[in-house]
């Protein structure tokens, strides 16, 4: 199964050095089923990011994997925070 872990960050300052802060470090360890690590910046505004978090593992995590649910607890103090899953359809 394919899934998406989507974090926004919804932030009243820049938050350009967030990504080299808390991405960085995180994309290096291994973590199971992690396929790939997205990142987005809102067009207009400077202080929206989202992070794309692609899984594919045997079910979706309900509330958050581990990972997602770090990093939006550490992002949580520049803002707020939506943090959803989403399952991709099938085709």
């Amino acid at each position: 199964m394919k899934w998406l872990e989507l974090i926004k960050l919804q932030s009243s300052a820049k938050s350009s050095g967030l990504l080299e802060k808390f991405l960085l470090p995180m994309a290096r360890v291994s973590q199971s089923g992690l396929v790939e690590i997205k990142t987005s910046r809102h067009a207009v505004l400077g202080t929206g990011l989202s992070v794309h978090l692609h899984w594919e593992s045997d079910r979706a995590e309900q509330n958050g994997s581990t990972v997602g649910l770090s990093l939006a607890r550490a992002l949580k103090e520049f803002g707020l925070i939506d943090h959803s899953i989403w399952i991709e359809e099938e085709k």
